[in-house]
């Protein structure tokens, strides 16, 4: 300390001898105070000026904090307007040319006037020392200071006890402040709030702010070392307590929980007939569990890893049933006609039939393995079935009775809405609450290693970024792969080639087609009328009394009333709402008879249905909507099957666009658009005025609008529809037709025939025009059907208006009438 420091008895004195003007140091991220000895470094070159010269004189510098800290050269308007004098003590210039400075600071004030920037800042200052009052509040925040001061201590190992010795005895307010916030570690900006606040009470308030928050950090955090140390403590001592007892069992020759529960899974694990990877896993896992205390976290998660191992059915087989004739007993039993599908299954139990009695099995279990594929599993054959068809035609129903028929357990798992591929493959065991995937969940929940799996809803999978669930269910439904389905969880091989698969879906075209390559597709088209009578005779109504907790001979249905609930009442392919019907009637007899209301028998005639059912909910409409030139009658495939659709047609005032309406997909356009410029094309052969489209808008309109519909074999009737308008000749109203156009006029065949000529006789109509290519799908339509109907084979657009449009001489006549 320099000679002249002593003459600073007290504040005044300081204030005489500092001048007004003093040159300006700019500090990053440091605040100092009044009374704080403080060493800093100097780099910048004119920082560094600033102090040598400084050095010379009397060693006086102004010390301001930067606003800003990333800025290399801050100018007056980037630093605080309130700062220390300091009394710059020593210098020691370093080998990088920077200056190590040891500075202490002597009083507050305040930068009025800025008369220098270069070589360095200066100021005209003004000091601004506080005033210190002594009252009550002054003293309670002093108290209030010295006791968070001592708790600061005590809470900081860094902080040596001697120092509150020293603090208690700063009686000076102002000082005291100074001294704490100094040793404090604040921000820059709260530092610089307490500089500048004037008063001392203010000051005092804001650093007892400071110091609570300070003290209540470092005390959760000395808590929650606190509670770690002890966690670890508890673990250390449970350890050694738990070596302890194991010493103590095993001098008892007593074996401890895990011991016991390592000896139950080994003999699981030799019980399960588990393949040899399995097993070698298996014991792998083991040998970790039994190394791990019961409370490690891993512990239940190796459990549970093993008893999904231990509890799969490796080696578990359901013994089929190879009489064909109790399978064709059972599947005539649960089902109606469905010729096709009951004579695959037949034709699934004769072949594996054969090959047991005729050795073929054992002789390629002992021949040598071929390269391509394992001659155990050539006995799948491929049974992967996959029943496609329309809602409530019985394919759910369908395959639990193949597996009555064939001995076998049943399970089921929907894939509608199925968007996550850990859904068939699981996920890996490094989640948390990772599970195998619902292949392997239902492989072990029936209990054996071949039931009859069925996959309902094939068509509806979805795809996300989480993966493609039918790309997964390439290898599950591959009989060239499966034999070695690899599950996430599992991470080992198990053989799914013994599962007959058996896929569902409304469609086929939505069915990727790698997975459609890898089954066999079966068809339910829907039913018709006559085969929905046999079924609800011999089935639904049946069933339908004894849900409804009725008798036998206390309800008869005649056919007529089952025909009216099927014409007037459903409007489907399938038999669902049928039954739904005749339960609605069972339900009401059910009522009248627990009331008392009947004696005997009730037999339900056509007026009963109608007391019962209420008004008709479906119409003959093809005829109120052709009546009018301008309306075809179509026929189209949705997922719920066969369906009549009118295309209608109308003219107005325009220019001379083509508007289509009705949610039409883009083939649709394009046969709207094919159909127009046709019927362009041949105006003289259709007598039809070659300007019928000047100054004309035509507008095509398939109801009903809110429905999507695409694909071309609307393409005839939206022809027949623009001739009909033109002309001026109705459609006939019994006549329905499909098939795609060309531009030349030629009919191109189509899909789904079956399916549309069923749709038009539920319809009421009587002729359906169908492309002549598709004289060979006819053949798959019911015989009852084809007998009650006319078919119109066409090769042309003009065979289709010969058998759509009315005569001529019709119209005329009718105009005239």
């Amino acid at each position: 300390m320099l000679p002249w420091l002593n003459l600073f008895s007290d504040q005044e004195d300081a204030i005489k001898i500092i001048p007004g003007e003093l040159p300006i140091l700019p500090l990053r991220n440091t605040v100092i105070f009044p009374s704080a000895v403080t060493p800093i470094v100097v780099g910048i070159p004119r920082s560094v000026k600033l102090v040598e010269e400084a050095v010379e004189g009397n060693r006086l510098i102004g010390l301001v904090a930067m606003q800003d800290p990333s800025i290399e050269t801050p100018g007056p308007g980037q630093v605080y307007q309130v700062g220390t004098v300091g009394l710059i003590h020593k210098v020691i210039k370093g080998s990088d040319e920077n200056l190590q400075v040891i500075i202490q600071g002597i009083e507050r004030f305040q930068i009025k006037e800025w008369i220098q920037e270069k070589p360095y800042l200066k100021a005209q200052i003004e000091l601004a020392p506080e005033q210190v009052e002594e009252s009550v509040e002054i003293e309670a925040l002093r108290r209030s200071l010295l006791d968070l001061t001592r708790r600061l201590v005590s809470l900081t190992p860094q902080l040596p006890d001697e120092i509150m010795e020293f603090i208690t005895r700063v009686e000076n307010p102002r000082y005291l402040i100074y001294l704490i916030a100094a040793n404090l570690r604040i921000e820059v900006a709260e530092a610089q709030d307490i500089l500048a606040l004037d008063g001392v009470a203010d000051k005092m308030r804001k650093l007892v702010s400071i110091l609570a928050q300070e003290v209540e950090v470092l005390e959760l955090g000395k808590k929650i070392q606190s509670e770690a140390q002890s966690e670890m403590e508890k673990a250390q001592r449970d350890y050694f307590l738990r070596e302890q007892l194991k010493a103590i069992k095993k001098e008892l020759g007593e074996a401890d929980e895990t011991t016991l529960e390592v000896q139950e899974y080994r003999q699981k694990i030799a019980e399960s007939g588990m393949p040899e990877e399995a097993e070698k896993e298996a014991l792998r896992e083991l040998g970790r569990l039994e190394k791990m205390p019961p409370q490690a976290a891993e512990y239940s998660v190796i459990k549970t890893y093993l008893d999904w191992l231990t509890d799969l059915p490796w080696q578990t087989l359901t013994e089929d049933n190879l009489d064909i004739a109790h399978a064709r007993q059972v599947l005539d039993e649960d089902h109606y006609d469905l010729t096709d599908i009951k004579d695959r299954m037949l034709e699934f139990l004769a072949v594996r039939k054969l090959r047991l009695e005729r050795g073929i099995d054992e002789e390629e279990e002992t021949a040598e393995e071929g390269p391509e594929l394992s001659p155990v599993h050539r006995d799948a054959q491929a049974t992967v079935l996959c029943f496609i068809g329309p809602p409530g035609t019985g394919k759910t129903s369908l395959g639990r009775s193949v597996a009555h028929a064939l001995g076998r357990k049943f399970t089921r798992m929907s894939l509608g809405g199925v968007r996550d591929e850990a859904e068939i493959r699981g996920h890996r065991r490094t989640y948390i609450g990772a599970l195998p995937g619902r292949i392997i969940q239902a492989v072990k929940r029936v209990g054996t290693r071949n039931p009859v799996f069925m996959l309902d809803e094939v068509d509806k999978i979805g795809a996300d970024w989480r993966g493609d669930p039918s790309s997964a269910l390439l290898e599950v439904l591959d009989p060239q792969q499966n034999c070695s389905f690899r599950d996430h969880y599992l991470d080992v091989d198990f053989d799914l080639s013994q599962v007959m698969f058996i896929c569902t879906g409304n469609l086929l075209e939505p069915i990727p087609p790698p997975l459609r390559d890898r089954m066999e597709i079966l068809t339910l088209d829907g039913y018709t009328e006559y085969e929905k009578i046999k079924i609800a005779q011999g089935y639904l109504i049946p069933r339908q009394i004894r849900t409804n907790g009725l008798r036998p001979d206390e309800i008869v249905l005649e056919e007529a009333a089952l025909r009216a609930i099927i014409r007037d009442h459903t409007h489907e392919s399938g038999v669902r709402n049928l039954e739904r019907e005749i339960g609605r009637v069972c339900r009401k007899v059910a009522t009248q008879v627990a009331a008392g209301e009947i004696e005997g028998s009730l037999t339900i005639t056509t007026e009963k249905v109608r007391e019962f059912l209420g008004k008709p909910k479906y119409f003959f409409e093809a005829a109120l909507r052709t009546a009018q030139p301008g309306v075809a009658t179509g026929l189209a495939v949705t997922p719920a099957g066969g369906e009549v659709l009118f295309i209608e047609a109308a003219q107005m005032p325009g220019k001379e666009q083509l508007i289509l309406t009705g949610q039409l997909g883009d083939v649709m356009q394009e046969s709207a658009r094919i159909a127009l410029s046709y019927v362009r094309a041949k105006t003289d052969e259709l007598e039809i005025p070659p300007n019928f489209f000047e100054g004309k808008d035509i507008h095509l309109h398939v109801p009903a609008g809110a429905t999507p519909k695409d694909g071309p074999s609307a393409g005839v009737a939206m022809a027949t529809a623009l001739v009909s308008l033109l002309t001026g000749r109705s459609v006939r109203a019994d006549v329905g037709m499909t098939g795609e156009i060309t531009l030349q006029g030629q009919v191109l065949p189509i899909g789904g025939t079956k399916q549309k000529v069923l749709a038009a006789h539920r319809a009421g109509l009587k002729t359906v025009v169908v492309p002549q290519r598709n004289e060979a799908d006819l053949d798959d339509v019911p015989e009852d059907v084809r007998e009650e109907m006319t078919f119109v084979l066409a090769e042309t657009i003009d065979q289709v208006l010969e058998a759509g449009l009315e005569k001529a001489s019709e119209v005329e006549l009718a105009k005239a009438a």
